[in-house]
């Protein structure tokens, strides 16, 4: 999401998933808005759904054996770490496949700009999932639709993991996070100002990889991250609430515009 006064639009291209193609739209009626922000029933809307809701902000998740010392590689105590999330617009973290925490604001909740800082307990290695969404008022991937002030939505995050006990930075966004797109929208930005955008813009939508969030998963195909900065993001409230590491950078995928949900996998070891 972004305010066109506030900054040059950004139009980067991104290449389009080759495979596991679950659905290319054009056309459709709206229906009903879901957490998305997309439009339920409109032909070629199958975009995931957000991960389950996670634990309360205020409790502390516990990943005990999320990944078996054999497949995560390392056997070690638990430890408890504290994650600090911005995102434009929402997001949702889960480490060794345990859903720990999420963005607090639904997604269909325009403007929707704050800062998370989530605890939980686990053991390392750790494996960091992440879901990233931009808001979009329906499958066309625009916002603000019907007003002067239709356009494409554009995103950004930024996150960081630490130690609770000693505050050591353990983890961080930046350039090797790896990013699948699973919605992007619209396929032809032309079609921005049409008076029907559900009808005129085409998207695209891919199923989630089974098992993406659990350590072992081979992300080799998916593509690094960009980095962006806070001017280029437009970043608003909340970010500035965060101290932030000086390992942590703002990413999203190479298109702020047209890629709308995005998966992203990174892993943190034990520090030596």
């Amino acid at each position: 999401m972004r305010y066109r006064n506030l900054r040059a639009v950004l139009v980067a291209s991104s290449a389009l998933v080759a495979s596991s193609v679950l659905a290319v739209g054009c056309g459709g009626s709206s229906g009903t808005a879901s957490k998305d922000g997309a439009s339920a029933g409109s032909e070629g809307s199958a975009v995931p759904s957000a991960p389950a809701s996670a634990p309360s902000m205020s409790s502390t998740p516990s990943i005990v054996g999320a990944a078996s010392s054999t497949t995560a590689g390392t056997s070690s105590a638990p430890v408890a770490f504290v994650a600090d999330v911005w995102a434009d617009n929402w997001f949702s973290l889960t480490v060794n496949g345990v859903a720990v925490g999420e963005d607090s604001v639904p997604i269909t909740t325009e403007k929707s700009f704050n800062a998370e800082t989530i605890r939980f307990t686990a053991t390392y290695p750790l494996t960091i999932a992440m879901v990233t969404k931009d808001y979009r008022a329906d499958d066309s991937g625009l916002e603000y639709i019907g007003t002067s002030r239709q356009q494409m939505g554009d995103g950004g995050f930024i996150a960081q993991i630490r130690e609770q006990s000693s505050g050591r930075l353990v983890a961080a966004t930046g350039k090797a996070w790896r990013g699948l797109v699973v919605q992007r929208a619209p396929l032809d930005k032309s079609c921005e100002k049409a008076a029907k955008p559900i009808v005129t813009c085409r998207w695209e939508a891919v199923p989630e990889p089974p098992g993406w969030q659990l350590p072992g998963f081979d992300d080799a195909a998916w593509t690094a991250a960009t980095v962006y900065t806070a001017a280029q993001v437009g970043t608003k409230d909340g970010y500035d609430t965060i101290r932030w590491g000086a390992g942590a950078s703002l990413i999203w995928t190479a298109d702020l515009e047209a890629d709308n949900t995005i998966l992203w996998r990174a892993t943190a070891p034990r520090p030596a």
